[in-house]
């Protein structure tokens, strides 16, 4: 998602920017998505607080991948004006920002929900701080790799009810991974002179636009049957396959328009609006599903 500049270039507003509120709140979505489809009850005190944890551990993540990435980040239009390459914010007080988030997340899923919960959260920060971030500049399975991470939060959601990893958390988990992939690529292609100039060696900039168009496609197609699971497994209904079979088609159908003539950024825009709009429709439409029933 890009940065959005606040108002005014306040301390309240930089902070609020190394939090990324935009993709964290998605992440916090998708994990009560996840805490709803678990079986059982979850004493609401503790739901309320696996979401904190959740939201603190995501929002830790962006603080700490923004305080390494600050040299390259002033080197890219969308990212240029973030408090640490604009230098309104010095790299230790961001350090210890995102540390204290991290810290905090682990330790109130750790002591207010389950350890495992914990343990998972604590896994996916790292991968995304120490392993994608750097691998950025390496390779374009980079994206994969941070994608990983960042399907952490339903599964997360789900463990805080259960305490245990099963099929259904899994599902949720592949879901949020293979969506990712078209919606990263949006990003990339029509951001492909800024990813060059960076260093980020996106698909788009290594191999082509084509061959990330093809990615897109792929993955967007591969949420169909991994997503429609849930209704084979008895896990969801009818009202969930109408409404993410038709999700899904439109998403898949976004993603194939990128191979007509003249498709360009404007198409890889609307794709990545699209994105936004898919997940939050899947979501709600298995809670309906499950309300419903």
């Amino acid at each position: 998602m890009s940065d959005r500049k606040p108002p005014k270039n306040t301390k309240a507003g930089d902070y609020l920017i190394l939090l990324k509120p935009g993709i964290t709140w998605m992440s916090v979505f998708m994990a009560l998505g996840g805490i709803g489809l678990a079986p059982g009850t979850i004493d609401q005190v503790r739901a309320v607080w696996a979401l904190v944890g959740i939201a603190l551990i995501v929002a830790s993540s962006h603080a700490l991948n923004m305080y390494v990435e600050r040299d390259t980040d002033a080197l890219m239009e969308r990212t240029k004006n973030r408090p640490l390459p604009a230098k309104r914010m010095r790299p230790l007080e961001a350090l210890l920002f995102g540390a204290a988030l991290g810290a905090a997340g682990v330790g109130v899923l750790f002591f207010l929900v389950n350890e495992l919960t914990a343990y998972l959260g604590a896994f996916a920060m790292v991968i995304y701080v120490l392993v994608y971030t750097p691998l950025k500049r390496v390779t374009p399975l980079a994206l994969l790799v941070g994608a990983v991470p960042g399907a952490f939060p339903p599964l997360l959601g789900w463990t805080s009810v259960t305490g245990r990893i099963a099929v259904p958390g899994l599902l949720l988990f592949f879901i949020m991974l293979l969506w990712q992939v078209p919606h990263f690529i949006a990003i990339t292609l029509y951001r492909k002179s800024e990813y060059a100039r960076a260093g980020i060696r996106t698909t788009s900039v290594v191999h082509g636009d084509i061959v990330a168009k093809l990615q897109a496609l792929a993955y967007a197609t591969l949420l169909v049957p991994i997503s429609l699971l849930f209704v084979p497994l008895g896990l969801a209904g009818t009202t969930y396959f109408a409404i993410g079979l038709t999700a899904n088609l439109a998403f898949v159908a976004m993603s194939a328009t990128g191979f007509l003539p003249r498709s360009g950024d404007r198409w890889a825009r609307g794709l990545f609006k699209a994105s936004l709009i898919y997940l939050p429709v899947l979501t709600l439409g298995l809670m309906l599903d499950l309300v419903i029933q």
